[in-house]
Parts: structure tokens; sequence; C-alpha cells
């Protein structure tokens, strides 16, 4: 689970030019626009993460003009994003520790308090964007994509050290799989399966390319127990259509296979086999961190536009062949969002 709220060591301020009672915070890889002397380096704190919802309590009503929102799937609560202020971006809030009584006494850094303080992920429902009938949850060999970004954790950049890996474009639209195993053939979206109903627009773009009778006898040819393709859904109607595409098209980023996720060359080989598109491949390399050192060297390296215009996304980071990381419990990738892409494009 996403660390939304954790208890974090401060480690360093700035000021802002020109303000007198802001000023910058550095947490993790993140920036925070924080009251003036509110805190000091190396003061713990509880970061909230942006793309948190926070629940409705006093401590968080300061929000209410700016952050308000009101879901018909999550209820009320206070929305974060990354937002600007006297020309800095602000990733999060940071609050002192004291502020929430539920906290004991003396918890140690990086422990996680999401639930503690009911704080959820902001989400929109899937209908509302992709269409369709859900008719259940994802199936047992579709995980969930939801990459860790490098401000959460910069230490993954060390991780790299010696390893062969490839950056990809993140492409701006809706996650959405096809998969096929014992219990028959599945289309899901970020959450949920969907219902062959004539009312999904993924199923409908799934059935013109023909892909099921492709891969169920991919499946059959090479003896498998399992087999799910993932990939980012980018189509007018989806996320303002970022990408300016005059109709859907669907980028593979991820191929499991038997319940193991392929590396690069695999990924390649299986949507050569299936008539697919990957999602572009903007770099391969070795030793990510003698190339990109920092955080702030793989903020420089998100930046860039889409073929048509339009602010990248950002990009992200694996190695050509799966390994594991104990830090993040799961396969090693990270995701590097543009700073400029959420400045323009966060709502």
């Amino acid at each position: 689970m996403r660390k939304l709220a954790s208890i974090q060591r401060i480690w360093k301020i700035e000021p802002i030019e020109g303000a007198d009672r802001i000023e910058l915070a550095f947490v993790l890889g993140w920036q925070c626009v924080v009251n003036k002397g509110q805190f000091k380096p190396m003061d713990p704190a509880v970061y909230f993460e942006i793309d948190s919802f926070l629940p409705l309590r006093d401590e968080f009503e300061f929000m209410r003009s700016t952050s308000y929102k009101k879901s018909d799937i999550l209820g009320e609560g206070f929305r974060l994003k990354t937002m600007k202020f006297r020309g800095q971006i602000s990733q999060g809030l940071l609050l002192p520790v004291n502020v929430f009584t539920e906290i004991p006494a003396g918890a140690d850094i990086g422990t996680d308090v999401t639930e503690l303080l009911g704080v959820r992920k902001w989400e929109i429902e899937e209908r509302i964007t992709t269409g369709g009938t859900t008719i259940g949850n994802l199936p047992y060999d579709v995980p969930h994509t939801d990459e860790t970004r490098v401000q959460a954790e910069p230490e993954l950049i060390e991780e790299f050290a010696g390893l062969e890996y490839y950056i990809s474009t993140k492409m701006d639209g809706s996650s959405h799989s096809v998969s096929i195993d014992e219990n028959g053939f599945h289309v899901t979206g970020h959450n949920y399966e969907y219902k062959d109903d004539g009312k999904s627009a993924f199923y409908e773009l799934i059935k013109s390319m023909e892909l099921e009778p492709k891969m169920r006898s991919y499946f059959t040819d090479n003896g498998m127990s399992a087999l799910t393709i993932q990939g980012e859904l980018c189509a007018p109607g989806i996320q303002k259509n970022r990408l300016k595409l005059a109709a859907p098209e669907w980028y593979v980023f991820n191929v499991r296979i038997d319940g193991k996720r392929m590396g690069l060359k695999k990924l390649i080989e299986v949507c050569k086999d299936l008539g697919l598109q990957t999602v572009p491949i903007e770099e391969v390399g070795t030793d990510l961190p003698s190339k990109y050192p920092t955080v702030e060297a793989l903020l420089k390296r998100a930046d860039g536009e889409y073929p048509r215009g339009g602010k990248k996304e950002g990009i992200v980071i694996r190695p050509t062949e799966p390994v594991f990381s104990v830090r993040i419990s799961a396969a090693l990738s990270m995701k590097v969002v543009s700073n400029k892409y959420l400045i323009k494009n966060e709502e």
C-alpha cells in the first residue's frame, strides 16, 4: 500500500525570494511551501503526498478554499495536488506531528500513518472516463499499476547501480489490461473487470484489433497458465486527450507470463507477435546513478513534449530484466512525473 501519509524528517529549509510569510521545506525528494518559521532542518513532520484525499477534520480546514472536493465515490474531503506559490511548486502538505493526537509520541521516521489519519488516494470512478459495466475486482494475475514516484523513494536511484535500465515515456491516459487464465478472457481497467456489453470503449478497441483470438492462440501454443498484457489507453475523451489523438491507441508497458513480469526484450517480442505497440522506449543504458544521480537530474530528464505537442507526463524507469526491490517490496521500477506537466495540467 502506498504511503500517502507518513512521518518524515525535513532535511532543508530555503527562503522564497520576495516572500515574507512562506518558505520551502524539503522532505524525501519533494519540496513543500510552508509557513515561515513553522519548521527547522531535521524536524520530524507528517508528510501528505500529492494525490492524497484528506478527511474532513479541523486540521485541514485551512485548505477548504483551494482543495475541497466532493466525490460520489470518496465523499467529502480535501484533495492534495501540485500547487504554485510565488513561483515555487509545492508538492504535498507538511504539518507538525503533535497536531495529530492519535500519532504515538516518539513514532519513528518513516512510520506510515495513512490509515490512522483516514487518508485515501484521490481517484475518479473509472466509469466516468472509460465507460462500461464493471463485473468485479481485478483478476488474480492483473496487478494494480501504480509506480512509485522517485521523490517518495529517492534511494531507488542507487538500486539501479550496475544494472542495465530502460526509460519509457509515461503516456497520459488510463490503465487498461487484458488477460487469459483458467477462468477465461478478462478485460479490465485500473481497478475493475469489465463486462462485454457494448458500453466499454476499451472492449470495443480490443475487438477491433481481434486481440482475444490472437492471445488465445499465443497462450495455447506456448503452454501458458496465465498471460497478462497491461497498457495505457489514450484517446479522445480520456485525460483531456493531451496526446492529441484522433482515435484510441493502447500502449503496452507490461507483459506477465505465468505470474512473472517479463523484461524489455520479451515485452517487445510479445507485442510484435500480437501486433501491439509498446510505450515509446526513450533510452537504454547502464548504471543509472552515474548519469542521473539525483531526483533533480531525473526531473529534468522527464521534461518534454508528446510528438503532436502537449507537455509529456514524464518517464518510467525499469531494469531491462526484472529485479526485486526490498525497499518497495516489488519489482524495481519508478516513475518521474514532470513538474512542468503537473503545473500545467493538474486541476
